[in-house]
């Protein structure tokens, strides 16, 4: 897996103001966790004011098309053929920016973060803050189906990248300044720093461990405190107040969980059928832009509730202002609006179309429990708001974020025990028939899976060419028989293979085999060929083989040793793998790993320490490389000479198949570094010291 890695080339300013900080950190002798959560208030006050601009830039932009404050009777006011030119119009220039400008700004850019993560050290570029707020605030405000919240998040975290890269910060930092990115933007956007610090950490980095979570909460804090501020301390809606009416309700509430999760899938399913059905077009991004313009144009004449946010026609749901049949259309409506507004190539998010779909299904269930059960049945906008979680939750399959958000948006304890049920029920159900959200399975689809390298079988992370053994003994199918008792007898292998001409392999021989014809062995000896006493039945190993699969295949076949070719269609046999191989390899990977992980970990758990103490003043951490020696061979890098340190293994990630899969590995001089390659060091406390501000 290559991944080029760009510098940012500052101007001199900041490289003059980059200094004098370092000069300044020097003086006050700031710990690294000071530092940290320095930068951390740093980025959210930045992802803060980046949501403040969006929104700001949104209603700018919303002023400027449709001549005044953009709501239901605005749209329903303007000439009818100016609903259409307006969308369309918003989808050209988005695409122009998306061809020319940052591919990054496309789509939801939830997914771009993530994979920034996972397999870019967090290296996300400067220019996707300008390009994502500039299109995602041009295409929502113009009447494209999609949220802000999405486009914020990435503001955010670019904003947090940007602030790692200007700092030089090493890998694992700068992971964790994205995601104060990312959790700025969310808490910003709904007004909801604890929904926010949970987002980050549940969806963005799938890890709650506690040292990274301090500054995501402080980060979150401080985008919170800007976005109240300049916008008021009031919720992202203004919802009705709500009251649990019997305890038969919550049989409600597990039916409108299971209603909510097929949503949810609907909405996964439609949208990326949308963006294949888009990529198969054969056009520029600014023409595929401007045809799903268009069709949101003219879905916009008969439902005008689908351009932009939606926050209005959510806010009429949520106080039973809807009719519920209307409501009941508008699920399907708007996933099909929001997934041709995502797919043609817009630029925005799917977090308020999720809670659109919550909304207006919760009004359609509510009202119709309503018609059975009125007197043990909530309002319809009770499950507007509860089902508004359900949909979220199953979704992104992030419960936890789905759960705070809408608590943090009602402040009201009763809504806790259905929102937890509906949601659950709704994750559970979407996790089950799907395994990816609607974040990852972007990802997947472009063969990136960012927990592919979190697996059990260590056999997986091998292949057949890391243990071939290139020795093999062959015999053709015209050699005679008196021939092939020598070959047998002097072999290293339990077997010998017969080729053809062409060799390509048509079976072996044994000793079984050759037991079978000793007794008339003088009859025989100048009549049988090879190709008479061959075994045809045996199975052929790929050399790009997993070897989890290879000892399946001993255990289904019982042979101590296989032929290994170099594909299954030619038969040509490159050399042989056995049992004893495959084992000796796990057992080297398993001692691999306990001495760069599991041990490490057993050590960190009893003393709390960091770094593992080994002998006298040494000491071993684990490190991923650099980026300034990503690409660079061992001996370019002379981690020995500049540092002082000694690199005992390499632990490194691979992607096949669309899965990542880690093993461990010795290196030598010409062993070149990879992006997210992890280091094991071994050297003196200060010599790790230098080495850890590389």
């Amino acid at each position: 897996m290559n991944t080029e890695i760009k510098r940012i080339h500052y101007p001199q300013f900041l490289r003059k103001l980059y200094r004098q900080f370092l000069i300044y950190f020097n003086r006050l002798k700031l710990t690294e966790h000071s530092f940290v959560l320095i930068v951390a208030v740093i980025i959210g006050l930045l992802g803060g004011y980046g949501a403040v601009l969006i929104q700001l830039s949104i209603r700018w932009f919303q002023h400027l098309f449709w001549g005044g404050k953009f709501n239901l009777e605005t749209i329903e006011a303007i000439a009818w053929y100016w609903r259409v030119i307006i969308p369309a119009f918003g989808g050209l220039v988005v695409g122009l920016v998306i061809q020319y400008y940052a591919r990054e700004a496309k789509g939801h850019g939830v997914p771009e973060v993530m994979e920034a993560i996972a397999l870019k050290n967090g290296i996300i570029r400067p220019r996707v803050v300008i390009a994502k707020l500039f299109s995602s605030a041009l295409y929502i405000a113009s009447g494209g189906s999609v949220g802000r919240e999405g486009p914020v998040i990435q503001i955010g975290s670019a904003v947090g990248s940007t602030v790692g890269q200007f700092f030089k910060v090493n890998p694992k930092r700068m992971r964790v300044f994205v995601a104060c990115g990312a959790a700025s933007g969310i808490a910003a956007a709904f007004n909801a720093p604890v929904a926010g610090a949970l987002f980050a950490v549940e969806i963005i980095l799938g890890d709650f461990a506690v040292p990274q979570f301090s500054p995501i909460v402080i980060s979150s804090v401080a985008a919170t405190i800007v976005s109240r501020h300049y916008l008021g301390d009031y919720p992202a809606f203004v919802v009705p107040e709500y009251q649990l009416v019997s305890p038969l309700e919550i049989l409600n509430y597990v039916v409108l969980g299971f209603l909510a999760g097929f949503v949810a899938l609907l909405f996964i399913k439609t949208l990326y059928f949308s963006e294949d059905v888009f990529d198969d077009l054969k056009l520029p991004e600014y023409v595929k832009g401007v045809v799903g313009g268009v069709i949101i144009g003219s879905i916009g004449l008969i439902f005008p509730y689908i351009y932009g946010v939606g926050y209005d026609a959510m806010d009429l749901a949520l106080y039973g202002k809807l009719l519920w049949q209307i409501a009941g259309v508008l699920v399907f409506v708007k996933i099909l609006a929001t997934s041709i507004s995502l797919g043609s190539g817009g630029s925005g998010g799917i977090f308020a179309p999720s809670l659109f779909l919550g909304a207006m299904l919760g009004v359609f269930f509510g009202h119709v429990v309503n018609l059975f059960f009125p007197t043990w049945t909530s309002s319809p906008g009770a499950y507007a708001l509860v089902a508004m979680g359900g949909v979220v939750g199953a979704a992104t399959h992030g419960p936890i974020t789905a759960i705070l958000i809408i608590f943090e948006m009602t402040n009201d304890y009763k809504i806790i025990l259905p929102l937890m049920i509906t949601t659950i029920i709704a994750t559970l159900l979407a996790m089950r028939l799907q395994k990816e959200s609607i974040y990852t399975l972007k990802l997947v689809r472009r063969g990136i899976n960012i927990f592919g390298g979190r697996e059990i079988n260590v056999l997986k992370s091998l292949r057949v060419e890391n243990v071939l053994n290139p020795t093999i003994d062959m015999v053709s199918v015209q050699t005679p028989f008196e021939k092939i008792i020598p070959v047998i007898v002097n072999s290293t292998h339990n077997q010998i293979y017969v080729v053809n001409e062409k060799q390509k392999l048509v079976g072996f021989i044994s000793m079984q085999e050759i037991r079978q014809t000793m007794m008339e062995l003088d009859t025989l000896k100048h009549l049988l060929i090879a190709e008479d006493i061959a075994n045809p039945d045996i199975p052929v190993v790929p050399i790009n083989e997993t070897l989890d699969k290879v000892m399946k295949l001993f255990s289904k076949t019982g042979l101590e040793e296989l032929p290994v070719v170099s594909d299954v269609e030619n038969g040509e046999i490159v050399g042989t793998i056995s049992q004893r191989e495959v084992i000796d390899a796990y057992n080297h990977q398993i001692f691999l790993r306990d001495m760069a992980g599991e041990s490490e970990r057993s050590i960190r758990a009893i003393s709390q320490q960091r770094r593992v103490h080994v002998v006298g003043q040494h000491y071993f951490e684990e490190f991923e490389v650099p980026t300034e020696l990503v690409g660079k061979t061992f001996r370019e890098a002379a981690i020995r000479n500049r540092y002082n340190v000694e690199v005992l293994m390499v632990k490194r990630r691979e992607l096949r198949n669309g899965h990542e899969h880690t093993y461990y590995f010795q290196p030598n001089a010409d062993t070149r570094l990879q992006l997210k390659d992890v280091l094991l060091i071994f050297g003196k406390q200060d010599a790790i010291d230098r080495f850890e501000k590389a």
